[in-house]
Protein backbone atom coordinates (compact mmCIF):
# COMPACT_ATOMS: atom_id res chain seq x y z
CA UNK A 1 0.00 0.00 0.00
CA UNK A 2 1.27 3.51 -1.01
CA UNK A 3 1.51 5.70 2.05
CA UNK A 4 -0.11 9.03 0.83
CA UNK A 5 1.91 11.01 3.23
CA UNK A 6 5.37 9.94 1.40
CA UNK A 7 3.80 10.70 -2.15
CA UNK A 8 5.88 13.23 -3.98
CA UNK A 9 3.72 15.56 -6.66
CA UNK A 10 4.63 14.92 -10.11
CA UNK A 11 2.60 17.53 -11.26
CA UNK A 12 3.09 17.24 -14.86
CA UNK A 13 0.93 14.55 -14.88
CA UNK A 14 -1.19 15.48 -11.77
CA UNK A 15 -2.37 18.53 -13.77
CA UNK A 16 -3.09 16.65 -16.95
CA UNK A 17 -5.44 14.48 -14.92
CA UNK A 18 -7.44 17.41 -12.75
CA UNK A 19 -7.69 18.92 -16.58
CA UNK A 20 -10.27 16.05 -17.63
CA UNK A 21 -11.69 15.84 -14.22
CA UNK A 22 -15.18 15.09 -14.26
CA UNK A 23 -15.66 15.12 -18.35
CA UNK A 24 -16.53 12.40 -20.08
CA UNK A 25 -13.41 10.09 -21.61
CA UNK A 26 -12.42 7.41 -19.17
CA UNK A 27 -8.60 8.60 -18.38
CA UNK A 28 -6.03 5.77 -18.92
CA UNK A 29 -2.80 6.20 -17.35
CA UNK A 30 -0.25 4.25 -19.34
CA UNK A 31 3.40 3.26 -19.04
CA UNK A 32 6.22 0.76 -17.84
CA UNK A 33 5.72 -0.71 -14.28
CA UNK A 34 7.03 0.68 -11.35
CA UNK A 35 7.18 4.50 -13.07
CA UNK A 36 4.65 5.93 -10.61
CA UNK A 37 0.94 5.36 -12.22
CA UNK A 38 -0.03 4.16 -9.13
CA UNK A 39 0.86 7.27 -7.15
CA UNK A 40 -0.12 9.37 -9.66
CA UNK A 41 -4.33 7.83 -8.67
CA UNK A 42 -3.47 8.31 -5.29
CA UNK A 43 -2.54 12.19 -5.99
CA UNK A 44 -5.63 11.94 -7.67
CA UNK A 45 -7.70 10.93 -5.36
CA UNK A 46 -5.94 13.39 -2.61
CA UNK A 47 -6.75 15.99 -4.78
CA UNK A 48 -10.33 14.93 -5.05
CA UNK A 49 -10.71 14.91 -0.88
CA UNK A 50 -9.29 18.10 -1.23
CA UNK A 51 -11.51 19.67 -3.08
CA UNK A 52 -14.59 18.21 -1.20
CA UNK A 53 -15.51 14.69 -2.81
CA UNK A 54 -16.43 12.27 0.37
CA UNK A 55 -14.42 8.83 1.18
CA UNK A 56 -17.43 6.80 0.31
CA UNK A 57 -17.72 8.71 -3.50
CA UNK A 58 -14.01 6.71 -4.48
CA UNK A 59 -13.95 3.39 -5.30
CA UNK A 60 -10.07 2.52 -5.22
CA UNK A 61 -8.97 -1.27 -6.48
CA UNK A 62 -5.52 -2.54 -7.28
CA UNK A 63 -5.61 -5.75 -9.86
CA UNK A 64 -2.43 -6.66 -8.54
CA UNK A 65 -3.66 -7.21 -4.45
CA UNK A 66 -4.60 -10.46 -3.72
CA UNK A 67 -7.77 -9.55 -2.77
CA UNK A 68 -8.68 -9.31 -6.47
CA UNK A 69 -6.99 -11.53 -8.04
CA UNK A 70 -9.54 -14.46 -8.69
CA UNK A 71 -11.65 -11.99 -9.87
CA UNK A 72 -13.76 -11.81 -13.51
CA UNK A 73 -15.54 -8.83 -15.09
CA UNK A 74 -18.45 -10.06 -13.72
CA UNK A 75 -17.39 -10.27 -9.86
CA UNK A 76 -15.32 -6.68 -10.99
CA UNK A 77 -19.29 -5.06 -12.17
CA UNK A 78 -20.71 -6.32 -8.87
CA UNK A 79 -17.98 -5.43 -6.61
CA UNK A 80 -18.46 -1.87 -8.15
CA UNK A 81 -22.38 -2.01 -8.25
CA UNK A 82 -22.63 -2.85 -4.59
CA UNK A 83 -20.36 0.35 -3.63
CA UNK A 84 -21.87 2.67 -5.55
CA UNK A 85 -24.20 5.42 -4.28
CA UNK A 86 -27.20 6.34 -6.11
CA UNK A 87 -27.78 9.70 -6.95
CA UNK A 88 -24.17 10.68 -6.30
CA UNK A 89 -21.41 11.47 -8.35
CA UNK A 90 -18.78 8.36 -8.05
CA UNK A 91 -14.88 8.19 -9.03
CA UNK A 92 -13.60 5.12 -9.49
CA UNK A 93 -9.70 3.96 -10.01
CA UNK A 94 -8.61 0.57 -11.32
CA UNK A 95 -4.87 -0.27 -10.81
CA UNK A 96 -3.44 -2.54 -13.37
CA UNK A 97 -6.66 -3.32 -15.39
CA UNK A 98 -4.99 -5.37 -17.93
CA UNK A 99 -5.24 -8.90 -15.62
CA UNK A 100 -9.20 -8.55 -15.97
CA UNK A 101 -9.90 -10.17 -18.90
CA UNK A 102 -13.15 -8.00 -21.21
CA UNK A 103 -12.29 -5.56 -18.63
CA UNK A 104 -13.80 -3.14 -21.46
CA UNK A 105 -16.80 -4.17 -21.52
CA UNK A 106 -17.40 -3.71 -17.75
CA UNK A 107 -15.76 -0.51 -17.73
CA UNK A 108 -18.04 0.80 -20.83
CA UNK A 109 -21.15 -0.42 -18.33
CA UNK A 110 -19.75 1.85 -15.72
CA UNK A 111 -19.81 4.70 -17.93
CA UNK A 112 -23.74 3.88 -19.08
CA UNK A 113 -24.86 2.57 -15.79
CA UNK A 114 -23.45 5.00 -13.19
CA UNK A 115 -22.63 8.60 -12.65
CA UNK A 116 -19.00 8.16 -12.60
CA UNK A 117 -15.31 9.67 -13.49
CA UNK A 118 -13.08 6.78 -14.35
CA UNK A 119 -9.43 6.10 -14.23
CA UNK A 120 -7.51 2.97 -14.88
CA UNK A 121 -3.72 2.16 -14.95
CA UNK A 122 -2.10 -0.29 -17.31
CA UNK A 123 1.37 -1.78 -17.57
CA UNK A 124 1.15 -2.64 -21.61
CA UNK A 125 -0.24 -0.78 -24.37
CA UNK A 126 -2.00 -3.80 -25.21
CA UNK A 127 -4.50 -2.05 -23.39
CA UNK A 128 -5.08 0.29 -25.96
CA UNK A 129 -4.34 -1.74 -28.75
CA UNK A 130 -6.70 -1.76 -31.77
CA UNK A 131 -8.91 -4.92 -30.39
CA UNK A 132 -10.18 -2.72 -27.45
CA UNK A 133 -10.40 1.12 -28.90
CA UNK A 134 -13.24 -0.16 -30.21
CA UNK A 135 -15.01 -0.22 -27.19
CA UNK A 136 -13.63 3.09 -25.93
CA UNK A 137 -13.20 4.67 -29.45
CA UNK A 138 -13.16 8.46 -28.75
CA UNK A 139 -14.17 7.43 -24.80
CA UNK A 140 -10.92 7.55 -23.40
CA UNK A 141 -8.13 9.75 -22.78
CA UNK A 142 -4.06 8.66 -22.79
CA UNK A 143 -1.53 10.28 -20.61
CA UNK A 144 1.43 8.50 -21.07
CA UNK A 145 3.79 8.46 -17.99
CA UNK A 146 7.26 8.23 -17.90
CA UNK A 147 10.51 7.54 -15.31
CA UNK A 148 11.46 10.90 -13.76
CA UNK A 149 13.10 13.91 -15.80
CA UNK A 150 16.41 15.06 -14.21
CA UNK A 151 14.24 18.08 -12.68
CA UNK A 152 12.23 15.54 -10.89
CA UNK A 153 15.34 13.26 -9.94
CA UNK A 154 16.43 16.04 -8.66
CA UNK A 155 13.00 16.81 -6.12
CA UNK A 156 12.29 13.46 -5.47
CA UNK A 157 15.93 12.56 -4.04
CA UNK A 158 15.89 15.45 -2.07
CA UNK A 159 17.92 18.12 -3.67
CA UNK A 160 18.17 21.88 -4.53
CA UNK A 161 19.31 23.75 -7.58
CA UNK A 162 20.48 27.28 -5.92
CA UNK A 163 22.27 30.42 -8.08
CA UNK A 164 25.99 31.43 -5.90
CA UNK A 165 28.18 33.41 -7.07
CA UNK A 166 30.67 32.74 -9.26
CA UNK A 167 34.51 33.63 -9.43
CA UNK A 168 34.14 34.97 -12.63
CA UNK A 169 31.92 37.34 -11.84
CA UNK A 170 28.26 36.44 -12.67
CA UNK A 171 26.57 33.29 -11.62
CA UNK A 172 26.56 29.66 -11.21
CA UNK A 173 24.22 26.98 -10.42
CA UNK A 174 25.21 24.62 -7.74
CA UNK A 175 22.69 21.85 -5.75
CA UNK A 176 22.36 21.45 -1.94
CA UNK A 177 20.85 18.37 -0.65
CA UNK A 178 18.60 18.44 2.18
CA UNK A 179 21.21 17.08 4.55
CA UNK A 180 22.81 20.08 4.25
CA UNK A 181 26.01 18.71 1.93
CA UNK A 182 26.61 20.64 -1.45
CA UNK A 183 27.23 19.42 -4.89
CA UNK A 184 28.26 20.39 -8.35
CA UNK A 185 25.29 20.28 -10.79
CA UNK A 186 27.48 17.85 -12.87
CA UNK A 187 27.28 15.40 -10.23
CA UNK A 188 24.00 15.11 -9.82
CA UNK A 189 23.12 14.70 -13.37
CA UNK A 190 26.28 12.29 -13.31
CA UNK A 191 24.43 9.98 -10.59
CA UNK A 192 20.37 10.42 -12.70
CA UNK A 193 22.30 8.80 -15.92
CA UNK A 194 23.66 5.96 -13.84
CA UNK A 195 20.46 5.30 -11.64
CA UNK A 196 17.46 6.30 -14.21
CA UNK A 197 14.34 7.61 -13.03
CA UNK A 198 12.74 4.66 -11.45
CA UNK A 199 11.02 6.42 -8.80
CA UNK A 200 11.44 3.76 -6.24
CA UNK A 201 15.12 4.38 -6.17
CA UNK A 202 14.65 7.55 -4.06
CA UNK A 203 12.90 5.03 -1.38
CA UNK A 204 16.18 3.12 -1.42
CA UNK A 205 18.61 6.14 -1.57
CA UNK A 206 21.35 6.55 -3.95
CA UNK A 207 23.15 3.19 -3.07
CA UNK A 208 24.14 1.19 -6.32
CA UNK A 209 23.88 -2.74 -4.48
CA UNK A 210 19.75 -1.44 -3.18
CA UNK A 211 19.06 -0.02 -6.68
CA UNK A 212 20.57 -2.80 -8.44
CA UNK A 213 17.99 -5.16 -6.63
CA UNK A 214 15.13 -2.72 -7.04
CA UNK A 215 15.83 -2.56 -10.70
CA UNK A 216 16.22 -6.39 -10.76
CA UNK A 217 12.96 -6.63 -9.54
CA UNK A 218 11.16 -4.47 -12.00
CA UNK A 219 13.44 -5.94 -15.10
CA UNK A 220 11.40 -9.41 -13.43
CA UNK A 221 8.15 -7.97 -13.40
CA UNK A 222 8.11 -6.57 -16.88
CA UNK A 223 9.58 -9.57 -18.52
CA UNK A 224 7.39 -12.41 -16.96
CA UNK A 225 4.05 -10.25 -16.13
CA UNK A 226 3.49 -8.27 -18.88
CA UNK A 227 5.10 -10.15 -21.41
CA UNK A 228 5.67 -13.54 -20.79
CA UNK A 229 2.36 -14.05 -19.00
CA UNK A 230 0.30 -11.93 -20.63
CA UNK A 231 1.47 -13.97 -23.84
CA UNK A 232 -0.20 -17.37 -22.14
CA UNK A 233 -3.69 -15.18 -21.17
CA UNK A 234 -3.69 -14.33 -25.03
CA UNK A 235 -3.68 -18.04 -26.24
CA UNK A 236 -0.31 -16.54 -28.35
CA UNK A 237 2.39 -18.89 -28.68
CA UNK A 238 4.77 -16.62 -30.04
CA UNK A 239 6.80 -15.84 -27.41
CA UNK A 240 7.84 -18.57 -25.22
CA UNK A 241 11.66 -18.43 -24.73
CA UNK A 242 12.58 -15.93 -21.98
CA UNK A 243 16.52 -16.89 -22.58
CA UNK A 244 15.96 -15.24 -26.42
CA UNK A 245 13.94 -12.62 -24.68
CA UNK A 246 16.74 -11.44 -22.49
CA UNK A 247 19.01 -11.68 -25.78
CA UNK A 248 17.05 -9.46 -27.82
CA UNK A 249 16.82 -6.57 -24.57
CA UNK A 250 20.21 -6.75 -24.53
CA UNK A 251 20.92 -6.59 -27.86
CA UNK A 252 18.27 -2.90 -28.22
CA UNK A 253 20.41 -1.65 -24.59
CA UNK A 254 23.31 -2.47 -26.35
CA UNK A 255 22.50 -0.71 -29.92
CA UNK A 256 20.69 2.83 -28.00
CA UNK A 257 20.84 5.53 -30.65
CA UNK A 258 21.97 2.97 -33.56
CA UNK A 259 20.19 2.39 -36.78
CA UNK A 260 19.17 -1.29 -36.19
CA UNK A 261 17.26 -3.47 -38.16
CA UNK A 262 15.24 -6.45 -37.46
CA UNK A 263 17.10 -8.25 -39.59
CA UNK A 264 20.42 -7.30 -38.53
CA UNK A 265 18.87 -8.40 -34.55
CA UNK A 266 17.76 -12.11 -36.38
CA UNK A 267 21.33 -12.38 -37.73
CA UNK A 268 23.32 -11.90 -34.58
CA UNK A 269 21.14 -14.26 -32.76
CA UNK A 270 21.28 -16.88 -35.90
CA UNK A 271 25.45 -16.63 -34.93
CA UNK A 272 25.06 -17.13 -31.65
CA UNK A 273 23.11 -20.18 -32.20
CA UNK A 274 20.44 -18.83 -30.30
CA UNK A 275 17.63 -18.79 -33.21
CA UNK A 276 16.79 -21.31 -36.22
CA UNK A 277 17.70 -20.20 -39.42
CA UNK A 278 14.40 -19.48 -41.67
CA UNK A 279 12.97 -21.54 -44.45
CA UNK A 280 15.84 -20.26 -47.09
CA UNK A 281 18.84 -20.89 -46.06
CA UNK A 282 20.35 -18.49 -43.75
CA UNK A 283 17.69 -16.12 -43.24
CA UNK A 284 16.34 -15.54 -39.72
CA UNK A 285 13.29 -16.08 -38.66
CA UNK A 286 12.52 -11.76 -38.92
CA UNK A 287 8.86 -12.48 -37.91
CA UNK A 288 9.64 -14.00 -34.76
CA UNK A 289 12.21 -11.26 -33.77
CA UNK A 290 9.72 -8.52 -34.60
CA UNK A 291 7.26 -10.67 -32.55
CA UNK A 292 9.58 -10.31 -29.44
CA UNK A 293 10.22 -6.58 -30.20
CA UNK A 294 6.44 -5.47 -30.29
CA UNK A 295 6.23 -7.26 -27.15
CA UNK A 296 8.75 -5.27 -25.59
CA UNK A 297 7.10 -1.70 -26.76
CA UNK A 298 3.92 -3.00 -25.72
CA UNK A 299 5.50 -3.11 -22.05
CA UNK A 300 7.11 0.09 -22.92
CA UNK A 301 10.25 -0.91 -22.08
CA UNK A 302 11.75 0.26 -25.54
CA UNK A 303 10.55 3.02 -27.92
CA UNK A 304 10.98 2.97 -31.24
CA UNK A 305 12.02 5.91 -33.61
CA UNK A 306 11.09 6.85 -37.14
CA UNK A 307 13.25 8.81 -40.36
CA UNK A 308 11.89 11.96 -41.53
CA UNK A 309 13.19 12.90 -44.78
CA UNK A 310 12.83 16.76 -43.87
CA UNK A 311 13.61 17.62 -48.07
CA UNK A 312 11.00 15.08 -49.45
CA UNK A 313 8.65 15.55 -46.32
CA UNK A 314 7.59 12.17 -46.01
CA UNK A 315 8.57 9.29 -42.98
CA UNK A 316 11.09 6.98 -44.58
CA UNK A 317 10.35 2.77 -44.39
CA UNK A 318 13.81 2.77 -43.79
CA UNK A 319 15.69 1.34 -40.73
CA UNK A 320 15.27 3.70 -37.53
CA UNK A 321 16.37 3.41 -33.65
CA UNK A 322 15.72 2.07 -30.78
CA UNK A 323 15.80 3.83 -26.98
CA UNK A 324 15.42 2.45 -23.98
CA UNK A 325 13.15 3.73 -21.37
CA UNK A 326 15.39 4.35 -18.37
CA UNK A 327 19.31 4.62 -18.20
CA UNK A 328 18.88 2.79 -14.49
CA UNK A 329 17.62 -0.44 -16.70
CA UNK A 330 20.42 -0.12 -18.94
CA UNK A 331 23.27 -0.20 -16.81
CA UNK A 332 21.13 -3.13 -14.44
CA UNK A 333 21.58 -5.20 -17.64
CA UNK A 334 24.64 -4.35 -19.64
CA UNK A 335 26.80 -2.78 -16.40
CA UNK A 336 28.38 0.62 -16.17
CA UNK A 337 30.34 1.87 -18.39
CA UNK A 338 31.51 5.25 -20.61
CA UNK A 339 32.12 3.98 -24.09
CA UNK A 340 28.85 4.81 -25.51
CA UNK A 341 27.83 7.79 -23.03
CA UNK A 342 27.48 10.07 -26.67
CA UNK A 343 24.22 7.50 -27.42
CA UNK A 344 23.26 7.39 -23.54
CA UNK A 345 22.58 11.08 -23.38
CA UNK A 346 20.66 10.75 -26.68
CA UNK A 347 18.57 9.03 -25.04
CA UNK A 348 18.18 11.22 -22.31
CA UNK A 349 17.28 13.67 -24.50
CA UNK A 350 14.64 11.92 -26.86
CA UNK A 351 12.76 11.71 -23.83
CA UNK A 352 12.98 14.58 -22.23
CA UNK A 353 11.48 16.07 -26.24
CA UNK A 354 8.43 12.85 -25.39
CA UNK A 355 7.80 14.78 -21.80
CA UNK A 356 7.54 18.12 -23.43
CA UNK A 357 4.96 17.09 -25.82
CA UNK A 358 6.69 16.67 -29.20
CA UNK A 359 6.17 14.09 -31.54
CA UNK A 360 9.93 12.65 -32.43
CA UNK A 361 11.52 11.87 -35.49
CA UNK A 362 15.43 11.52 -36.73
CA UNK A 363 15.85 13.77 -39.53
CA UNK A 364 17.13 12.78 -42.84
CA UNK A 365 18.57 15.98 -45.16
CA UNK A 366 20.62 14.34 -48.08
CA UNK A 367 22.83 11.83 -46.80
CA UNK A 368 23.11 13.79 -43.57
CA UNK A 369 21.00 13.07 -40.58
CA UNK A 370 19.28 15.34 -37.84
CA UNK A 371 19.51 13.62 -34.47
CA UNK A 372 15.91 14.57 -34.02
CA UNK A 373 13.16 16.33 -34.85
CA UNK A 374 10.59 17.33 -32.46
CA UNK A 375 7.38 18.79 -33.52
CA UNK A 376 4.12 19.98 -32.21
CA UNK A 377 1.00 21.51 -33.27
CA UNK A 378 2.36 24.73 -34.27
CA UNK A 379 6.30 24.60 -33.46
CA UNK A 380 9.22 23.06 -34.47
CA UNK A 381 12.68 22.21 -33.29
CA UNK A 382 16.02 20.54 -34.63
CA UNK A 383 18.02 18.88 -32.35
CA UNK A 384 21.51 17.47 -32.63
CA UNK A 385 23.13 16.07 -29.42
CA UNK A 386 26.61 15.53 -29.02
CA UNK A 387 29.25 15.77 -25.69
CA UNK A 388 31.07 18.22 -26.68
CA UNK A 389 31.28 21.32 -28.98
CA UNK A 390 35.21 22.44 -28.40
CA UNK A 391 36.57 20.30 -31.13
CA UNK A 392 36.21 22.49 -34.74
CA UNK A 393 35.81 18.64 -36.50
CA UNK A 394 33.20 18.18 -34.01
CA UNK A 395 31.48 21.54 -34.34
CA UNK A 396 31.19 21.19 -38.49
CA UNK A 397 30.13 17.77 -38.20
CA UNK A 398 27.16 18.65 -35.65
CA UNK A 399 26.59 22.16 -37.11
CA UNK A 400 26.51 20.89 -40.99
CA UNK A 401 23.17 18.91 -41.12
CA UNK A 402 21.38 21.66 -39.49
CA UNK A 403 22.84 24.28 -41.98
CA UNK A 404 21.26 22.63 -44.46
CA UNK A 405 18.06 22.74 -43.31
CA UNK A 406 16.25 26.29 -45.31
CA UNK A 407 12.91 26.70 -42.82
CA UNK A 408 13.41 29.00 -39.91
CA UNK A 409 12.52 27.10 -37.29
CA UNK A 410 14.70 26.61 -33.83
CA UNK A 411 17.87 24.75 -34.05
CA UNK A 412 20.03 23.70 -31.58
CA UNK A 413 23.04 21.45 -30.31
CA UNK A 414 22.63 20.10 -27.05
CA UNK A 415 26.07 19.28 -25.56
CA UNK A 416 27.95 18.86 -22.06
CA UNK A 417 31.05 20.64 -23.01
CA UNK A 418 29.17 24.11 -25.46
CA UNK A 419 32.62 25.66 -25.65
CA UNK A 420 33.08 29.34 -26.36
CA UNK A 421 30.26 30.33 -28.63
CA UNK A 422 26.40 30.37 -27.84
CA UNK A 423 25.33 30.37 -31.76
CA UNK A 424 26.60 29.55 -34.94
CA UNK A 425 24.67 30.91 -38.17
CA UNK A 426 21.87 31.45 -35.64
CA UNK A 427 22.17 27.83 -34.39
CA UNK A 428 22.37 27.76 -30.73
CA UNK A 429 24.56 25.72 -28.91
CA UNK A 430 22.90 25.04 -25.40
CA UNK A 431 24.08 23.25 -22.34
CA UNK A 432 22.86 20.10 -21.99
CA UNK A 433 22.25 20.12 -18.08
CA UNK A 434 20.58 23.15 -18.26
CA UNK A 435 18.39 22.45 -20.63
CA UNK A 436 16.87 19.67 -19.31
CA UNK A 437 16.44 22.10 -16.14
CA UNK A 438 14.77 24.54 -18.27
Amino acid sequence: MIDTHDLKSRDHYLNKLIAFRDTEPVKVVTGIRRCGKSSLLKLMVQHLKGTGVADNQIIEMNFESHEFKKMNSDDFYDYVKARVLPEKRMYLFFDELQRIDHWEDTVNSFRVDFNCDIYITGSNAYLLSSEYSTYLSGRCVEIKMLPLSFQEFIDFHGFEVKEVKSALGGTKKVVFHESGDRYELREIFDAYMRFGGMPGIADVGLDQEKAMVLLDGIYSTVVVRDILEREKRRGQKQITDPVLLRKIILFLADNIGSTVSVSSIGNTLVNEGLLEAGKRKGTPSTHTVQAYISALMESYFFYDIKRFDIKGKEYLRTLGKFYIVDMGLRNYLLGFRNRDSGHAIENVVYFELLRRGYDVAIGKVDQAEVDFIATKTDEKLYVQVTESMVSEDVRRRELAPLQKIRDNYEKIVLSMDTGLDSSYDGIKSLNLIQWLLG
